[in-house]
C-alpha cells in the first residue's frame, strides 16, 4: 500500500515579510541636548522666558502658530539688531559647534550600535533626528555625523547671510510626516508631491517597517510620533531633565500615546534611559532573527 506524501508548506507564503534594518528616530531639543531656540536666545543674550512671555505668547494669543510665532519673533530680533549682531548663518554654525549635548550621548550610538552586532550581525541599525528647533544647529553639533538625515526648521538667508525667512517648519503633527519618510527611505518627504499612504505601501517595499523603529523624545511635541508608532506597534520612549518631570504632568495623552517607559535624559551605560535603549533595540533584533528562520524555504 503506497504511503500518501504531504508536501512541506512554503513558510514565505505564512510569515511575514524580513527586513533587517532597525531604525532610532530621536527628537532633538530636551532629548539629546538643550533646547536649541532657548540656547541661541542665551548667546545672544536675551532673557529666554521674556521673549516667550511677552514677545511670542501674545501672537499664540491672537491665532498664531506657536512654531511661526517664536521664529517670527526671532527673525525680528536680528532685524532690529546692529549689523554686527544680526543672526547670520555663521552663528548658527558656531553656536552648533559648541553646542551642550546631554552626558553619555556621545558615546551611546557606538554602544548600540555594538548592542545590534553582537545580537545579530545582519541587521542594520540607523539613527534619524526629527527636530522642530533650529537645523542649522543640529546639523553642526558634535554628534551630527551619527544621524543618516537630520530634519529641523530651516531658515533663507539674504545676500549677508541673516536670517530673512523660515523656510522650512516642523510642527508636532509635521514630525509624524517625517517619521512616515524614515519608513519610507531615501529623499524629501515633498519629492514627488503626494502624500506617503504607508498602510497601502507592501512592507517589502519599505525601507524599514514603523514596528522596527524606536522613537524617543521629551513631550507634547512628540505625541503624534510616539501615537504613530503605537499604532504600527513600534516602541516609543519618553525622556526628561532630571529637574523637569513635571513637564510631562501638563502633557495630556490618550491610552495609544503613552510610551513604553518614562527616564531622566541621562545616557549613561547603566541609566535607566540606555537599558531602556537598549532592552528596545534587543527586542527588535530578537524578532528579525525569528523571521530569519523563514528566510531561504
Amino acid at each position: 500500500m503506497q504511503t500518501e506524501k504531504h508536501s512541506k508548506p512554503k513558510k514565505s507564503q505564512y510569515t511575514m515579510p524580513l527586513c533587517n534594518r532597525i531604525a532610532i528616530v530621536f527628537d532633538f531639543d530636551d532629548t539629546l541636548g538643550v533646547d536649541s531656540f532657548d540656547e541661541l536666545l542665551r548667546r545672544l543674550e536675551v532673557d529666554v522666558d521674556e521673549f516667550r512671555q511677552q514677545r511670542v505668547q501674545p501672537l499664540v494669543d491672537q491665532g498664531w502658530d506657536k512654531v511661526a510665532a517664536r521664529f517670527y519673533c526671532l527673525i525680528q530680533e536680528s532685524h532690529q539688531r546692529s549689523d554686527a549682531n544680526k543672526i547670520t548663518q555663521d552663528r548658527l554654525i558656531e553656536i552648533g559647534q559648541t553646542f551642550p549635548i546631554y552626558n553619555g550621548v556621545a558615546v551611546m550610538f557606538d554602544r548600540l550600535l555594538k548592542t545590534v552586532q553582537q545580537l545579530n550581525p545582519e541587521t542594520e541599525l540607523e539613527f534619524y533626528c526629527i527636530t522642530g528647533g533650529i537645523g542649522e544647529i543640529v546639523r553642526n553639533t558634535s554628534i551630527a555625523d551619527c544621524f543618516k538625515h537630520i530634519w529641523g526648521c530651516e531658515f533663507h538667508y539674504n545676500d549677508r547671510h541673516e536670517i530673512e525667512f523660515l523656510k522650512r517648519s516642523i510642527s508636532h503633527t509635521e514630525k509624524a510626516r517625517y517619521l512616515l519618510q524614515v519608513a519610507r527611505g531615501s529623499g524629501s518627504p515633498e519629492e514627488d508631491g503626494r502624500a506617503f499612504a504607508y498602510r497601502d505601501a507592501p512592507e517589502s517595499e519599505l525601507h524599514v517597517p514603523l514596528a522596527q523603529i524606536i522613537y524617543v523624545g521629551d513631550g507634547a511635541s512628540d505625541v503624534p510620533c510616539f501615537s504613530l508608532i503605537n499604532d504600527e506597534n513600534g516602541i516609543a520612549i519618553g525622556v526628561y531633565k532630571p529637574d523637569t518631570e513635571q513637564k510631562w504632568e501638563k502633557v495630556e495623552v490618550t491610552s495609544s500615546q503613552r510610551v513604553s517607559n518614562l527616564a531622566p535624559a541621562d545616557y549613561h551605560e547603566q541609566s535607566e534611559l540606555m537599558q531602556s535603549l537598549t532592552l528596545a533595540v534587543e527586542c527588535l533584533c530578537k524578532q528579525i532573527s525569528l523571521r530569519q528562520l523563514s528566510v531561504g524555504e
